[in-house]
């Protein structure tokens, strides 16, 4: 027979499994949505380091290309004394309008060697600083190209 007991026992027993249900229910909710969060979380951190090497290897481009200015900085201040020398050489020749100097205005017996040397000197000095200043905004010029190609990338 049933008694009371086992009514009871089986309306307990009924509850208690309709709280373990609901339990079981809550807690795979918040399993299934703790699983969604660490999978953002995740893809999140992998942005943030695929950012990062990107950002690191831009960097280390722009400091190359900083070195490799400072490299041509360093260079070109030889030039002018290549420039004179090469002038004097003989390897090197003035365009036209540079060869010529004021005291061409005067007979050849008024100009002295010494004034036409002096200009020569001058002019050579002259033409080397002028290609430096070439070779510097060349050098710079190069260097803003390649800092802009590189944060194009």
């Amino acid at each position: 027979m049933i008694t009371r007991a086992h009514i009871l026992a089986c309306i307990g027993l009924f509850l208690l499994g309709c709280l373990v249900g609901r339990e079981w229910r809550d807690r795979s909710a918040d399993l299934a949505e703790s699983r969604q969060e660490v999978k953002q979380l995740v893809e999140q951190v992998e942005a943030v380091q695929g950012a990062r090497a990107i950002e690191q290897s831009q960097g280390q481009a722009m400091a190359d290309i900083g070195a490799k200015h400072e490299e041509d900085r360093e260079a070109a201040a030889a030039v002018p004394a290549a420039v004179v020398a090469d002038l004097r050489a003989g390897n090197v020749r003035l365009r036209q309008e540079w060869a010529g100097c004021e005291t061409r205005l005067l007979s050849e017996a008024v100009a002295s060697t010494v004034e036409r040397d002096a200009a020569a000197a001058v002019r050579a000095e002259a033409a080397g600083r002028i290609v430096r200043i070439g070779r510097d905004a060349d050098d710079q010029l190069r260097a803003c190209q390649a800092v802009i190609a590189g944060d194009r990338q």
